[in-house]
């Protein structure tokens, strides 16, 4: 009989949690008394549609960034370009530097407001770790593992295919999840330029002093990264080739 691998203590400890703030949050939420102006936010048709316009405000965000770090990533852990790799990440870590909402705002100069200048704002933010951690995870692949497939005939595209990406490949996802969690949160600062998302039951609580709003978003955030961040490591585990941990 195989013997299965023993899953990590996150894998089923953080669904407990996810559980526990879930059902806690609607004993609240069905237990609270709302006001004409909490009921209309907190509303089920609309507060399904700001999660489905916050999650879709990170997804593409996600999507950008890993269609533009990882093959960026790959060319600069190439010989004929790695001279630029200290540059590009200076570049991204200028991003990331920069605090969220001045970025967004900033922005706002150039694009206006609204759904795209947000994806642009949270797509330079989010960039730096998935840049970071496919140049990481592909420059520590053993060389005697690459000169090996090399010289039983694989090209260097072969190599990088079959041999680099499958080992890099937790690394690389690692930073897969970690922009999407970072995503998550800054998503909720694109409410200051216009964009719809959870950070909007959050500022309107705020302005007009409506803790249940407040806490709500709050709440739904947190439990959206937490969900998300799960869910990042479950593929993780899958896609991590047998025998490396």
């Amino acid at each position: 009989m195989k013997r299965l691998r023993a899953l990590p203590i996150d894998v089923w400890f953080e669904p407990l949690i996810i559980a526990v703030i879930g059902i806690g949050y609607l004993l609240w939420y069905r237990a609270s008394t709302f006001t004409a102006t909490e009921q209309a936010s907190l509303g089920w048709a609309n507060l399904r549609t700001t999660i489905v316009e916050h999650v879709r405000l990170t997804v593409v965000a996600t999507l950008i960034v890993v269609v533009v770090a990882i093959p960026l990533g790959i060319a600069l852990t190439r010989p004929a370009l790695r001279r630029l790799e200290p540059l590009a990440v200076n570049i991204a870590n200028i991003g990331q530097a920069a605090p969220a909402v001045g970025l967004l705002v900033l922005f706002t100069f150039w694009l206006g407001t609204g759904f795209r200048t947000a994806v642009v704002g949270l797509v330079v933010y989010a960039i730096l770790p998935i840049l970071q951690n496919t140049i990481v995870g592909l420059r520590q692949v053993d060389q005697r593992t690459i000169e090996a497939s090399r010289g039983i005939g694989f090209s260097g595209l072969r190599t990088l295919v079959q041999v680099e990406l499958p080992l890099a490949v937790p690394v690389i996802l690692n930073g897969v999840r970690t922009a999407l969690v970072i995503l998550v949160g800054t998503a909720t600062l694109s409410t200051f330029i216009g964009a719809t998302s959870l950070g909007t039951l959050i500022t309107t609580g705020v302005t007009l002093f409506l803790p249940k709003l407040l806490i709500s978003g709050a709440v739904l955030v947190g439990l959206l990264a937490l969900i998300i961040d799960w869910l990042g490591r479950l593929v993780e585990l899958a896609a991590t080739p047998r025998g490396i941990s």
